[in-house]
Order: C-alpha cells, then structure tokens, then sequence
C-alpha cells in the first residue's frame, strides 16, 4: 500500500536486510528516492522495532557504486565498459554453451550467496537456473553457515526444512550457545525485536542463560553467561544428556527412536570429563541439565557459532535431542515448528546425504550442493569434471568462504564467469558480465524461506514501491533470461520468457492440486504475483487448501484442543490468498506457533530419530578428539549490529565506531605474548595483520576477528577507505564439519606476534 502527500509518498514493506522480516514504513519522493525509513508500528510481527541496518535501507539503495546496467569486462586489458542487456546476454550465450559443450555439464559452476534466501527471485527462478545449467557443481553460502542445522533437523525429522525453534514469545527457560541475536537480529529463528523477546522472557520470571567464548551483548543482557572453549559445544550438550539419564530427568512426550542408543553414546561424556574439554565446570554441567528439566516450558537454541565448528552437526543434533529428552519438542515455550503461509516443497522421501561426491575431495552432496570449502579444489585440479566456469548469484565467497586466497586464484583461473550482483566486488570484479538487479524498491518481497524459521506464524506481501526504468529489467526477468543464455537459446520473438516459464509452473502445480480449470482465479499483477496468489491459495492457510490434492494442512487439523493456538490463527484458516495479503499490507499475524507433530515427519518410522547411525558415526570421532591437546590459541568469528556479511560496508552512516575491523584479544593475552597496538595473526592458512582490540569481554586463548571484511582492492569507495582485514585469509578449506561439508570458521588455531 502507497499514500501519497503533496512530493512525498509512503510506502510499507519487509526489511529485506537480514533474517528478522521487521516491517518498514518508506517515504520517498517525486523521483522515487527514499528520503526516510522508519519502522512499521502497525506490523503485528515487528511492532515497529528497526535496526541500525534497516534504517540506513536509503543510503543503501542509492549507493552510487550500486550498478545500474549490464557491465562486460575486456579480459585483455582488465577493464569495464557498460552494456545492453542484449549484448550482456549475447556475450553469455556465445560463451558459457560453449564451456559445457566441450568439458560437460560440471564444468559450470553455480554460487548462490545469502541475500538470495531473502528475494521472490532467488526462491522462484534460480532453480530454473540450476536445471538450465544441468550440473552438480552447486555450491552456496549455505555451506559457510547453517547446514548441520539443516542435516541434523534431516536425520532426525525427515526433512532439512523442518526445523524446530524456540518458542520465545512462551518459554520460562532458554539456553543459548554460540548465538548473538542482539548483533545479528536471529538467524534460523525468524523474531523481529529479538532483544525485546528476550527481555520479555526476563520480566514474566522466566531465565535466560548464554554459552559463548565471548561476552556478547546477548550475554550481556542474559541472567548468566558462562565462557566455554570454542568448538567444544558438542561435549557441553552431551554432558547434560548424561546427566539427564544418569539422574532420571527424562520427560519424553512425542514418539522417537533410537532411545537406548542416544543413552549409550552419552555414557561416554560424564560431566567431569566434559568439563575439561569446555572449560565449563562439571557441578555447572549438571546444574543446567537440572534446571532444564525442572522448568515449565525450555528451550536449547544454538547457531552459528556452533554450526561453524568442526563438530557443527552433532552440536545441532543434540540441541534437539535436549529438547526432546526434557519434554520440551513440539510444546508451547519450548522448540516448534512454524507454519508458511504459502506451499512449499513437500518431501515424499526420508532424507538422506551423499547421493553423489565431489571430484575431488570425495565430500558428500547435502540437499542437492557440494561444500563451498571444496569449490576451490574443483576449479584449480586438473581432470575431467574440472569447473571452467562459473556463475555466481549475490554472492561474495572470495570473502566468505574459507580458505579465500585459494578461492581468488581459482576465480582468476576461470575460463569464463557471470555474475549476477548489484556491485563490483571482491568476487564478481572476476567475472566477464555482470548483470545487476534494480533498486529493493522495484522488486516485490516476500518471505518464502524465512517464514518458516518464525517464533509466531506471519505472513506479509510487499510490492514494488517504485516503477522500473525504460531500460531496467526485474531480478525475475534477468534470471530467467539467464536461464535462456546459460542454454545457449535466445527469446523467442513475441514470447516474455519469463511469463512462458510461470505458466508452465502454474499450469503443472494446479495439475498436481487436481485443480487444473481454476487457473483465471488467480490474481496478481504479473505471473510472478500468481505464482504467489497459487501458493497461498494452496498453503496450510489458503482458501483451496482443504479442497485441493495438494498436500496442505489445515493449521487446525488433528491438533489437542487449547494446544497453543488462539483466534488469530483461526480466523484465517481457509482464508488467505494474495489479494488478503494485500488488503492488509502491514501484515498478518496467524498466531503463536501450534504442536505439529506427527504430521511434519517425513522419517521412514514417522517417529523422530533420537540417534540416526550417521551422527553416531561421527560421534565416535568427537569421542577421540575428546583428549586432544588444546591450542594456545583459537580464532572465532564477530557478529556486528552494523554489518551484513560484505555488502553493507559501502555505507557510510554503518562504518566506524563499534563497526570497525580489529581483532578482539583478552589483556591477559596482550601481556603474555608481549603484543601492542598490532598484531600478526597467522594460521596453517596465511597470515594477517590486524589492530589490536583490548577487552575482558572474551576469554583468554580466543581471539575474535570479524568476517566479510578485506576491501582493500574494491571498486566501493567507502569499503576501500574501511577496507579491514579478510577473516577467512586464516581459515582452512581443508578442514569441514563432516556429516555436512560445513566450512570450519570457529576454532581455528591461530599463532599471534608482535607486528
């Protein structure tokens, strides 16, 4: 929805930022431009909270190293030159098919970086892409962040997507470990004004406990922080499933298997032994376990810091098995499961990992990629199979991914690349085209994966608020027309291909609903607007729901009475479609998440898989780790409230002050190894110098260096002037999460003089 006064005009819509979908309230001009940003204090969900990033959501958008057109670049003399999209796609289609038609398919390679979770583009068209292109060298940032949670939540449910959050808005208990919302705004636990759920945790009585290396502003504002070694999360969590069953507080309320088994293996992790290995003493260990039980309603939530860890994976596992164990699975104030409001992908078959490798390196595919740790080896071996090209979709690995030397050779060794991104960056300045999308404002949002991750069922729909230029293309429209050229075929006179490849989706989705004559009953401005209209439609709240084959389920179904739901959700069961969405443009709350299980399971037994034998397998490794010599010293990664991975370093009002790249260092550290002002920090990677940041607020023999920094060669001139140092020159492609191919980031043994 769009008011309009005098010059000015307002429009809503979702912060396409980070994961916390916080309404936004945008006033822009006659040109189109925003001139302010305030946060939407009608928005059910967000309630008008907004962040230092979403704020500056303006200076963004009209950054003027923001490309606006095409870019080819003239590999002999290194330089750009703007083009037409015509041209930009005939360069693609003369090059790319000829990559493929000579060294196959898996020649080409496929990024696809984070904000692409966050656009209609990236969930509708990039999987026209991916099957355009017909290859399995897929990689994304996925494999930088939260695949163990996606694996564990796999092996145990059935479904990578089923993933299980706390319910913050209801729980009287919640531990916390390598999390820092109040940075990060959540992540894989969608809660607009995060810090204020957390503070409404504390005011109704309940508690609030943080595990991190570091005392984070989260850890902060908690009722106890407790400092624990990086990396050993697996055996902290396993030391309370010991004592679980070693002292009878077991409450298992929802049908598992694998019982005798999860028991076995926690025989293994007594709290005395844990403690050596955390740094977290054993009478805590057990305190916690006990606390846990004895709550009402708790939660175990861990992220990042965990995923990112060489034992990612059963650190996830075990959050979950925890809230199993304790009673608090699929139950008001403990760890649920959202509903999206429109149809996602329905699995018919238990998941599983590893139906194919890498070349080289032999890691296992998970949910259909390969490990960005290993994308450098595919580029640099030599032997078929070997990638030649590739194409990358707002993604910035050369500063994301490990290993990121290694990685930035490898782009320079490509034969051909494309890159589909708003900048000239560390990555796509690689590239021989680049294709920008436009302006936030010019392209519709809404939530296809984040939804799902929420603490309160909501869903919200935001248009475009401004027109495209007569020379601008959608994302849409410019990822579909890639599709075209990366198979070597031009549009056919006459026919948007865009509009032809929505058809097919919608006429084959309406098929398989067994609803093939409602196809005029859609609406929507464009195709891609009735894709959504359809997916709502059919969603668990959509108005076909209970008539179509789909496999959608009515929110209310087969749930207790008075299990969690309220009005909200009841009043718009059987209701929703697009035109709802946009009658009621600040969003809709459809009530507090509600029990889900059995049905979301997607497991062989449709029971949950409390001890899955490849976890198990991985248990036996972290078992013999258990006694290895700890490093002097370990690098962790930093969060920042004004950062956003690499690309928000371009705005000037988000860098400087606490936004600034220095490594984080106890003063007990300074003094031992006789360091001032700078250090160099080197690991089995390379090496770095860095300015020194003195506080008591890690723990001695961890380190802490920011990622997504390392500007120094950019073509953004504010990130140039604040260039930082890259994190990831220091961690080791070589080293992975096993179950999931997770990069390494957290852990890292690190060597420290004076510079």
């Amino acid at each position: 929805m769009t008011h309009v006064t005098d010059s000015h005009r307002t429009a809503l819509r979702t912060c396409p930022l980070c994961e916390a979908v916080c309404g936004l309230e945008l006033t822009l001009d006659s040109a189109d431009r925003i001139v302010s940003v305030r946060g939407d204090h009608a928005d059910p969900f967000s309630k008008g909270f907004i962040c230092p990033k979403g704020a500056t959501l303006g200076h963004l958008d009209a950054d003027p190293d923001r490309l606006t057109g095409p870019m080819i670049r003239d590999r002999a003399t290194d330089t750009w030159r703007a083009a037409s999209w015509d041209e930009a796609f005939g360069v693609i289609r003369g090059r790319l098919p000829q990559v493929s038609g000579a060294f196959g398919n898996q020649s080409v390679g496929l990024y696809l970086g984070n904000p692409n979770a966050h656009t209609v583009a990236g969930a509708l068209y990039v999987p026209l892409l991916i099957r355009a292109l017909g290859t399995r060298s897929l990689f994304s940032a996925s494999t930088a962040d939260q695949m163990p949670k996606q694996v564990s939540s796999g092996l145990m449910f059935g479904d990578p997507l089923t993933v299980a959050v706390p319910d913050l808005d209801r729980t009287d208990y919640l531990l916390m470990l390598g999390a820092n919302p109040l940075e990060s705004n959540g992540s894989l636990c969608t809660a607009p004004d995060f810090p204020g759920r957390l503070k409404a945790l504390r005011q109704r009585g309940g508690r609030f406990v943080v595990v991190d290396p570091r005392r984070t502003r989260t850890a902060k504002l908690a009722d106890e922080h407790l400092f624990v070694r990086p990396g050993s999360d697996a055996y902290l969590l396993f030391g309370i499933v010991h004592t679980l069953f070693a002292e009878a507080l077991t409450d298992i309320r929802v049908e598992v298997n694998g019982l005798d088994e999860i028991r076995a293996a926690a025989a293994d992790f007594p709290p005395e032994l844990v403690a050596e290995r955390t740094g977290v003493a054993a009478e805590t260990v057990v305190r916690l376990a006990r606390e846990l039980a004895a709550a009402r309603t708790a939660a175990v939530y861990a992220r990042i810091g965990t995923c990112t860890a060489e034992f990612g994976t059963v650190t996830q596992w075990l959050v979950d098995v925890v809230n199993v164990l304790t009673g608090n699975l699929d139950t008001p104030g403990g760890a649920m499961f959202a509903t999206g409001a429109a149809l996602g992908i329905v699995r018919s078959r238990p998941f599983r990992t590893g139906r194919w490798g890498s070349r080289v390196r032999g890691l296992p595919e998970v949910m259909g990629e390969l490990p960005v740790a290993t994308l450098a080896d595919e580029i640099l071996t030599p032997g078929e199979g070997r990638i030649r090209a590739m194409v990358t979709v707002a993604g910035n690995p050369v500063l994301s991914a490990p290993g990121s030397a290694r990685l930035d050779a490898a782009f320079g060794a490509l034969e051909f690349m494309v890159s589909v991104d708003r900048y000239l960056n560390e990555t796509t300045r690689h590239a021989d085209v680049i294709l920008p999308p436009p302006r936030v404002v010019q392209s519709p949002h809404y939530d296809f994966a984040l939804l799902n991750f929420a603490v309160r069922d909501y869903a919200r729909y935001s248009p475009p608020a401004a027109p495209l230029g007569e020379h601008e293309l959608s994302e849409a429209e410019v990822l579909a027309r890639l599709a075209l050229a990366v198979s070597g075929q031009e549009p056919q006179p006459g026919l948007d291909p865009l509009t032809v490849v929505d058809e097919i989706v919608i006429a084959g989705t309406l098929h398989k609903a067994g609803m093939a004559d409602r196809r005029a009953e859609l609406r929507g401005a464009n195709t891609t607007e009735q894709r959504l209209d359809l997916m709502l439609r059919l969603g668990p709240f959509g108005e076909w729901a209970a008539e179509a084959n789909a496999p959608a389920v009515h929110p209310g179904s087969g749930d207790p009475a008075g299990a969690g739901g309220d009005a909200a959700a009841e009043d718009w069961a059987g209701r929703l479609n697009l035109q709802v969405l946009l009658d009621n443009p600040h969003g809709i709350d459809l009530g507090p998440l509600r029990p889900r299980l059995p049905r979301v399971l997607r497991t062989a037994s449709r029971k949950v898989e409390l001890a899955p034998t490849e976890l198990l397998a991985d248990v036996a490794r972290l078992r013999a780790r258990s006694g290895d010599r700890q490093p002097e010293m370990v690098l962790v990664g930093r969060r920042q409230l004004r950062s956003n991975n690499s690309w928000l370093h371009n705005v000037r009002p988000l860098v400087g002050g606490s936004n600034r790249c220095t490594l984080h260092i106890n003063p007990e550290d300074v003094a031992r190894l006789g360091l001032n002002g700078q250090a160099v920090v080197k690991s089995a990677a390379g090496a770095v110098t860095v300015e020194l940041e003195l506080t008591e607020d890690i723990m001695p023999g961890v380190v802490s260096l920011p990622h997504g920094w390392g500007h120094e060669d950019s073509a953004q001139a504010v990130a140039r002037a604040h260039a930082g140092v890259n994190a990831n020159v220091l961690t080791d492609d070589s080293l992975v999460d096993v179950p999931s191919g997770n990069a390494v980031f957290n852990g890292v043994p690190v060597i420290l003089t004076r510079a």
